[in-house]
């Protein structure tokens, strides 16, 4: 997305689905998977400083990296063993209508933003649509991020991948964090 923009101060903006920025994002996080280079995705991931301005935690720059984009790094991966690095993103399904505005004070958080969980990665593997989810989308400044990829929440340290299905599977459901 734009660079710096996690710099800048949080607005109210819905983020669009329709946007090429939004399409270059995905883009970026398709390339990611079928590579295994989680690198790739960075400009589509929730930007560090703007995870700084958000977060009310004691250091949420040390969670940025040793929690939010190494869990990020595991997923892809996940991802990458799961899909094929000749397969074809078809289309990021996003559930708009269940995107919730998360309030300040909710989830360890001092500024609001738009949430979305379930989005759709829908691809072409040997002539068969599959798809797998993206677990948490979050906005800043009016722009959907990717903030968790293969699971919010996990177990054990190890890369996950969001439901796996023949097909587009379904976007959601609302909630979280």
């Amino acid at each position: 997305m734009a660079p710096g923009a996690g710099a800048q101060p949080q607005t109210r903006a819905f983020p669009s689905t329709n946007s090429a920025a939004f399409h270059d994002a995905m883009q970026d996080v398709w390339l990611a998977v079928t590579t295994g280079n989680a690198r790739l995705a960075l400009p589509a991931f929730f930007p560090r400083a703007a995870y700084q301005q958000l977060k009310a935690i004691y250091d949420p720059t040390a969670d940025w990296d040793d929690r939010l984009w190494y869990d990020f790094t595991l997923d892809v991966a996940a991802a990458h063993h799961v899909v094929d690095p000749d397969a074809h993103l078809v289309r990021v399904i996003v559930a708009g209508y269940d995107a919730a505005w998360v309030y300040p004070g909710v989830c360890d958080n001092s500024i609001g933003y738009w949430h979305v969980s379930g989005a759709r990665v829908v691809y072409r593997q040997h002539g068969q649509e599959r798809s797998i989810g993206i677990a948490s989308l979050i906005s800043w400044r009016g722009v959907w991020y990717v903030v968790h990829f293969g699971a919010v929440l996990r177990s054990a340290v190890t890369g996950i991948v969001d439901d796996p299905e023949v097909g587009p599977g379904a976007a959601g459901p609302a909630g979280g964090c």
